[in-house]
């Protein structure tokens, strides 16, 4: 059974300035998407899901479906603040998505399948896709899952701090904790992160979560229950966000799920800062030159 890729493309780019996920990085106008679908396609998936606002929706299929027909199938779901809300919770004032996990849930009804979650605007690199293609293809129980994970010091920006997933992994390969740090930069002593004013320096190599997940469909009504009661706690908190490290512990606290942790030695790049860019062009033509991607992606 082929895996579906579930892109999360709903955010709005407020530190960015603008809608990232559909911004020109490639020499012709490509996406990062674009370079995420292409690895997708030929590490063998089966489907696309795109987790989208509703306001581009028209212009993702403007952008996307002549370049996908005929490649793989794919499907759109609009993300709302409603989505999945307990009905006896009534009317709940929120504009924000519920985040990345919330993101999942709603991909619910599009997929089947085993299935991998990323970021619109990360660039994974193909050995990436490829890792988790053969763990989602194999013959596995219900509650395997697994992650690629990155070298903390490859995944920085030049222009302002960043939040990541610090990841403890055992002797064995598996997922422990992800702890969410929200404050990351480096300095002449190495990388660290701010909390209370202190910093707190981590190995360079540390793995961290880049948002690449691969799930089992088994995750869906687990998802919705957790979902449900973080709703309930946080109606009041415009700003709280269901992220998928809270579902992914959730899982392995309660006995429920696994998840095996795969190191990739590919570059990441992406996008938090508009002065990114001009960075990840010129990574891209990196990769480009190196023969891993055609100049003209899709022809």
């Amino acid at each position: 059974m082929k895996p579906t890729l579930l892109i999360l493309a709903a955010g709005i780019g407020s530190r960015y300035g603008g809608a990232k996920q559909v911004d020109a990085f490639g020499p012709n106008g490509e996406t990062i998407m674009d370079y995420s679908m292409y690895d997708a396609i030929r590490a063998g998936f089966g489907k696309i899901v795109f987790i989208i606002n509703e306001t581009i929706e028209p212009l993702f299929e403007e952008m996307f479906g002549t370049i996908l027909k005929g490649r793989i199938d794919y499907d759109y779901v609009v993300q709302r603040p409603t989505n999945y809300l307990p009905a006896d919770m009534g009317t709940v004032e929120r504009t924000k998505p519920w985040g990345t996990a919330h993101a999942l849930l709603c991909g619910w009804e599009k997929i089947d399948t085993p299935f991998t979650v990323i970021n619109a605007d990360d660039f994974y690199g193909r050995e990436a896709f490829e890792k988790i293609a053969r763990f989602l293809e194999q013959d596995r129980d219900a509650s395997a899952n697994a992650m690629v994970a990155y070298e903390l010091s490859r995944t920085l920006s030049a222009y302002g701090r960043v939040a990541r997933g610090v990841c403890q992994v055992d002797a064995s390969g598996y997922l422990e904790t992800v702890t969410e740090r929200t404050s990351i930069a480096r300095d002449e002593q190495g990388v660290f992160y701010e909390e209370n004013g202190q910093k707190h320096y981590l190995p360079a190599d540390s793995p961290v979560s880049m948002n690449f997940w691969g799930f089992q469909p088994s995750v869906f009504p687990i998802a919705k229950t957790l979902f449900e009661e973080y709703a309930r706690k946080h109606f009041d908190a415009p700003k709280s966000e269901f992220y998928l490290p809270v579902l992914m512990t959730h899982l392995m606290q309660t006995g429920q799920g696994t998840c095996q942790v795969f190191r990739s030695s590919s570059d990441w790049f992406g996008v938090t800062y508009r002065e990114d860019k001009p960075l990840v062009q010129a990574a891209l033509l990196r990769q480009i030159e190196a023969g891993n991607y055609p100049e003209k992606l899709w022809t």
